[in-house]
């Protein structure tokens, strides 16, 4: 009898130990993209890039960026929340304007029952770096809204 208590209390112990588990959403990557990053056009009325309000990028960094940046930094910030391990960063680049940039996300908490994410995003325009940092939730339709 002893023994069953304490093999609860211990299993209770370790399960409040463990880190959650992003469950991955049946977003299909857009055409034109590469392992290594976002090189294609992205369709922003997708409800799950909509949902970020513009990103990290519609603040003062994206400033610089025309529409067609813009939807690949949004692209690769929703890559990164989404699917990226924990600091590897989602690259992307614009060959015709020689714009690009990077998202990196770290490990992914509980916030009540949604996982959250800080992330930064770094953007190059002409060769200079322009770096935001922010924290996202994602919500059960498996889209990602920023905390303000």
């Amino acid at each position: 009898m002893r023994s069953a208590i304490v093999f609860t209390i211990i299993a209770v112990a370790v399960a409040g130990c463990t880190t959650s588990q992003i469950v991955k959403s049946n977003y299909a990557e857009e055409p034109g993209q590469t392992a290594a990053g976002i090189t294609g056009t992205v369709d922003l009325s997708n409800p799950l890039l909509k949902a970020l309000k513009g990103g990290l990028i519609g603040g003062t960094i994206g400033a610089q960026l025309g529409p067609a940046d813009r939807s690949r930094a949004l692209q690769a910030e929703y890559k990164a929340l989404e699917y990226s391990p924990a600091g590897k960063p989602v690259d992307w680049a614009d060959p015709d304007t020689g714009a690009h940039g990077e998202v990196s996300a770290a490990q992914p908490y509980q916030v009540g029952s949604q996982n959250c994410r800080q992330y930064t995003h770094t953007v190059f325009v002409n060769g200079v770096p322009q770096s935001a940092r922010g924290t996202a939730c994602r919500n059960q339709d498996g889209s990602w809204t920023p905390l303000s």
